[in-house]
């Protein structure tokens, strides 16, 4: 297919496909001649990943690419790959050196070790969930801090449901493209999910309220 068809098919504006081209993101076409290459439902695939990293996922084109060389690691063993894959999906947090923030990666080791969580010491959403405490803890919201357990157990329930649907798929690139809908897409629809909830759950209390 040529560029305009790439892009009808994909969603994606062309200058940008001509962006994510030079910027080695999207490989590229077979050249047909000096200014034409044809393209594959392959760069149609990747085009509509990169799109949801970027505009979903809200990730930096550094840390897209980072992510598609993990999926591209078609040699490389499985654990590493789709640990790369959702590692890269999460911009590093910046250090917590205040009580609070001590205080709070502190209740994060806790809650890992409590739960049998096996979690490598590196994984970003460590720092990202002491950031929610800690913050949590500057503003006085307590009562949103102690529904972690409650959090933990809805976090577990779908990841026991979600991780055997992802290792089931018939290849390691399909593995790894199965973490960003689950880790990108999924957060979006559990906290859009439970925006909608909250407005129900709101509006019942608030009509039964005398």
């Amino acid at each position: 297919m040529r560029m305009a068809e790439l892009s009808e098919r994909s969603g994606v504006a062309i200058p940008t496909i001509r962006f994510y081209l030079r910027e080695g993101l999207l490989a590229p076409g077979r050249a047909t001649s000096p200014n034409q290459a044809e393209y594959h439902s392959e760069h149609v695939r990747s085009l509509k990943l990169i799109r949801t990293l970027v505009e979903v996922g809200g990730l930096s084109l550094t840390r897209v690419r980072e992510v598609l060389e993990f999926i591209r690691a078609k040699d490389s063993e499985l654990y590493p790959v789709l640990g790369g894959v959702q590692y890269a999906l999460m911009e590093p947090p910046a250090g917590i050196d205040d009580e609070a923030g001590r205080a709070a990666r502190d209740q994060v080791d806790r809650l890992v070790a409590d739960r049998g969580w096996q979690v490598r010491p590196d994984n970003p959403a460590r720092v990202a969930l002491a950031h929610a405490l800690a913050s949590l803890n500057r503003l006085g919201q307590d009562d949103v801090a102690a529904k972690l357990d409650l959090y933990a157990d809805a976090a577990e329930t779908l990841a026991r449901r979600e991780v055997p649907d992802l290792l089931g798929r018939d290849s390691v690139e399909a593995m790894a493209e199965g973490v960003i809908a689950y880790d990108v897409l999924g957060d979006a629809l559990v906290s859009a999910l439970r925006r909608l909830a909250q407005e129900s759950v709101v509006t019942v209390h608030l009509r039964r309220t005398p």
